[in-house]
């Protein structure tokens, strides 16, 4: 399928979302779209949704596929970033993630797409700070990892 039509076609859809949430919002309300749940992505939740549907419904993937970056090296024990627990260590596993150094590695469209593959945990890469937290424990920077996330356990 042409690319340029499904952009097109996302693009529609992200017009029309927003187009709604003007019409559905109450005059007054002073809510912001950040005031909803404290460190989440809603605009990128909601931009992954309405891409996910439309892939759906073109029957393409709008999300490119994860390619994890290399692992070297023997794994790290995952469960050491704060938020992160064995069922979310399992997943990453799964997606080809060991090491601290591959998350520390993602870039924005690398998170963006392991993030859409993470089921039950979306969201939790960004709102947990995974990758800023690997970051701290590949460079083995105890010292600043427990000023930022608390001590490690």
């Amino acid at each position: 399928m042409d690319n340029g039509l499904i952009v097109g076609v996302i693009a529609a859809a992200l017009v029309i979302a927003l187009i709604v949430w003007l019409l559905v919002r109450r005059p007054g309300d002073t809510r912001h779209i950040e005031d909803t749940a404290p460190g989440a992505d809603v605009g990128g939740a909601a931009a992954t949704a309405v891409e996910d549907t439309i892939g759906q419904i073109l029957g393409v993937d709008a999300v490119p596929p994860f390619t994890p970056p290399p692992a070297i090296g023997e794994p790290d024990r995952l469960t050491t970033i704060k938020g992160l627990g064995p069922k979310a260590a399992a997943r990453l596993n799964e997606l080809g993630i060991h090491r601290y150094d591959q998350l520390a590695a993602l870039d924005e469209t690398g998170a963006t797409g392991l993030d859409a593959q993470m089921g039950t945990f979306q969201g939790r890469l960004v709102r947990d700070r995974w990758i800023e937290q690997a970051g701290y424990l590949s460079r083995g920077d105890t010292a600043a990892f427990e000023a930022q996330f608390g001590k490690l356990g």
